[in-house]
């Protein structure tokens, strides 16, 4: 599968829901070392909130309007930091690829880019900060580099997720910034950060359901 259309977006998400729900306990214990553990909740939560609602939509409502509904859902289910950074990032991916029926390499590079500008602004965070978005960078520049040369969408995120699991491991180097952890400060050095592993998962499985249809 070379493009991604929107009866596949719906797909992707009930993949996304059933991801969040395996690593529920993971990312509880992840983000409880130096969090508040309530991410694995949040995630699970907001993901089977919004895969319902996108099955409820259809493929007819397009995937803007899908990735519309997935932000609004998540917002209002999961008012968390966490659920409110991803929820910012799909509403500010649907008006990237607005009026488009298929996404190519080229529209999930403009996807990925609205996703990490957005989580950037809400967030108020910047690269090195040990969040999300030391994983949200690497995904959105190496899409544009994979756009650019012409790379067919399997291959470009696969090459996306790659670069997401090698920032999600630099984050352990890092000194959290953000949230609850930045109190630990040295304590967090050593550790995977929370946020951006939810970030590298959910590349990981958009390439690996891209490369399975």
């Amino acid at each position: 599968m070379q493009t991604l259309k929107a009866a596949d977006l719906i797909y992707l998400f009930k993949s996304w829901k059933d991801l969040f729900a395996e690593q529920r306990e993971f990312l509880i214990a992840l983000d409880g070392k130096v969090g508040d553990s309530d991410l694995g909740i949040t995630m699970s939560k907001s993901f089977a909130a919004a895969a319902e609602a996108l099955e409820a939509e259809g493929e007819a409502a397009g995937i803007a309007r899908l990735l519309r509904t997935a932000g609004a859902t998540m917002a209002r289910t999961a008012p968390s930091t966490m659920g409110t950074l991803t929820a910012t990032g799909f509403l500010r991916a649907s008006k990237a690829v607005e009026g488009r029926d298929a996404l190519e390499t080229a529209d999930m590079a403009a996807f990925w880019r609205a996703y990490r500008d957005g989580v950037a602004e809400r967030g108020k965070a910047k690269v090195g900060d040990k969040t999300l978005l030391d994983v949200l960078d690497p995904i959105a520049t190496t899409l544009e580099a994979q756009a650019s040369a012409g790379a067919p969408l399997s291959d470009a995120l696969k090459a996306a997720a790659d670069a997401a699991e090698q920032a999600l491991e630099a984050t352990k180097s890092m000194l959290a910034q953000h949230g609850k952890a930045a109190a630990f400060q040295e304590k967090t050095v050593g550790l995977q950060d929370a946020g951006a592993t939810v970030g590298a998962f959910l590349i990981r499985r958009m390439a690996d359901f891209v490369a399975s249809r």
